[in-house]
């Protein structure tokens, strides 16, 4: 899921983006957290009991334990913003998702965040594609142009390849944000029961946009 400014709504905030390294790794978790503090997927998901500790936890697993090994990262000087992407080609391995430490961060949410990933599933691309797992800006750094900046080399990357690129967020502002990118909606996802609406957007590949 995504957390990400929707309107620009102060002057650039200049930045220099660079691949994140091992060394990044706590700031990137605790970057990521300020981010997503009152996203509403990761309130949905997360067990109110210990919500900063296990929000900061469940980024840091996600950037550790697939960023970082199997996919790309990029950060900024100072890690104001963190984008991490799973790439075509690299498979990470299902133990990584089956952790029981990561079950344990879910805690009694984990059943129902296992069922609306199963009603994802279906909307998303079924070639090789780059996914954007997650991406936050530091709140007190949001809505001037940082966001966009630190995915910029992944949006990049991904034309170079020829790939399309894909994510999903469940803040409708989100939506009209990415669309400056470039990325169509392609799925809106409504659970007859409580988990939250989910947009599903692709950016389609070079020769698609021709």
């Amino acid at each position: 899921m995504s957390k990400e400014e929707s309107v620009d709504s102060a002057p650039p905030l200049p930045v220099r983006v660079r691949p994140a390294v091992p060394a990044d790794l706590s700031a990137v978790a605790d970057t990521l957290a300020d981010a997503f503090t009152d996203y509403r997927f990761t309130r949905w998901a997360l067990p109110a009991d210990g919500y900063p500790e296990r929000l900061r936890a469940v980024q840091h697993y996600f950037t550790e334990r697939v960023g970082l090994p199997y996919g790309r990262v990029w950060t900024t000087d100072g890690v104001l913003a963190a984008a991490v992407w799973t790439v075509p080609g690299v498979a990470v391995p299902a133990e990584v998702f089956a952790d029981p430490a990561l079950a344990a961060l879910y805690g009694d949410r984990a059943e129902a965040v296992a069922r609306l990933e199963e009603e994802l599933a279906p909307h998303r691309p079924a070639g090789p594609a780059w996914f954007l797992a997650t991406v936050g800006v530091r709140r007190d750094a949001q809505g001037r142009g940082v966001g966009a900046a630190v995915l910029s080399p992944g949006l990049a990357a991904a034309d170079a390849d020829g790939f399309s690129c894909y994510l999903e967020t469940s803040d409708a502002r989100n939506v009209r944000f990415y669309r400056r990118l470039g990325f169509e909606v392609t799925a809106e996802v409504t659970p007859s029961w409580a988990a939250p609406r989910t947009w599903c957007m692709v950016r389609p590949a070079p020769a698609s946009r021709r």
